[in-house]
């Protein structure tokens, strides 16, 4: 009897082990997917920005006197200078922020042929 016992008690030590690097697992992947959706909101908020900044400074005259940030340094311009490099940023903002989409939607694709692959339902607690 004291065999069936420690063999049972073996096999719920391996199951609760194998249990809990899933659970490690599962919140790796949720952490990723977590912190590339702050990433993306972070960008999606920054390109909004820009295209609200162009669309003000477009109508105006290129001679016109505007300020920009650089580096913490508030920098004098004119409009026409600060438009392309506006426009380039904006450019290099949604070229990211695409990167992170499709990064996001491979993270979320691979938890689940994660989960289907090893048998894991997530569940909702009260």
């Amino acid at each position: 009897m004291q065999e069936s016992s420690s063999s049972s008690a073996a096999a719920g030590g391996i199951a609760s082990k194998k249990q809990a690097e899933l659970q490690a697992q599962y919140n790796s992947y949720k952490s990723t997917l977590q912190q590339l959706a702050q990433k993306i909101g972070e960008l999606e908020s920054e390109g909004d920005e820009h295209k609200l900044v162009l669309e003000t400074l477009q109508p105006l005259p290129g001679s016109r006197k505007c300020f920009r940030m650089i580096g913490g340094v508030l920098v004098e311009r004119t409009v026409a200078e600060v438009i392309p490099a506006l426009e380039t940023n904006a450019k290099g903002v949604e070229s990211v922020l695409q990167q992170l989409v499709k990064e996001y939607k491979k993270t979320e694709d691979d938890m689940k042929k994660w989960q289907t692959k090893n048998k894991v339902q997530v569940v909702q607690g009260p």
